[in-house]
């Protein structure tokens, strides 16, 4: 697998917005893992809540960004796992900056 593949799949990522927090997934921490086989794109990701009520849209929003911008990718499979689960912790520098979030 090319890592300027992978990068790309991160890029596209990086245009999914959490609509509760306003911030992309990946500077929250939410994306776990990236694998890719062929023209198969596999994400392995968390949501900040259990009960995410914006779960569905945010999954929707993952497939269709991938698919959209990185032409390589024909199809895109999104596993929720809820272990480890999400912290604070995982976010980025510039996402804990945007939320006020201090360590």
């Amino acid at each position: 697998m090319s890592n300027q593949l992978k990068d790309k799949v991160f890029e596209a990522l990086e245009e999914v917005i959490d609509p509760e927090l306003g911030i992309d997934i990946v500077n929250l921490g939410l994306v776990y893992e990236v694998n890719i086989t062929e023209d198969q794109a596999h994400i392995v990701m968390t949501m900040t809540s259990m009960g995410c009520p914006l779960a569905g849209q945010i999954m929707a929003g993952v497939k269709s960004s991938v698919l959209e911008n990185v032409g390589e990718i024909k199809s895109v499979e999104v596993d929720v796992v809820w272990s480890p689960p999400w912290t604070k912790d995982r976010m980025s520098r510039y996402a804990q900056l945007a939320l006020g979030v201090h360590r």
